[in-house]
């Protein structure tokens, strides 16, 4: 059976927690880079759709558009029995 040495184990740690800090250093520099990439093209994606959107349906002049909600029936029949209250004096 291997045993661990105590070299082998404080070059270990010493190891994670330099690559540790590295990452916290380069996450410091190059975080607000990529969060203002990641926007940039967040938003161009949004602006393309809404103009495919936008060019899409041109109405022409003169023409109407009727827009409809459907009409389902709200009130459910499995819901229950209705029970009229009335106020005693």
């Amino acid at each position: 059976m291997q045993e661990a040495s105590l070299q082998g184990v404080l070059k270990t740690i010493l190891i994670i927690i330099l690559v540790y800090y590295v990452l916290k250093v380069l996450t410091r520099l190059f975080g607000p880079l990529l969060l203002k990439y990641v926007t940039k093209k967040a938003g161009e994606k949004f602006q393309q759709q809404f103009n495919q959107r936008q060019n899409s349906h041109k109405p022409t002049e003169g023409e109407v558009t009727i827009e409809t909600k459907s009409k389902e029936n709200s009130s459910n029949k499995d819901v229950g029995e209705y029970i009229d209250y009335e106020e005693i004096d």
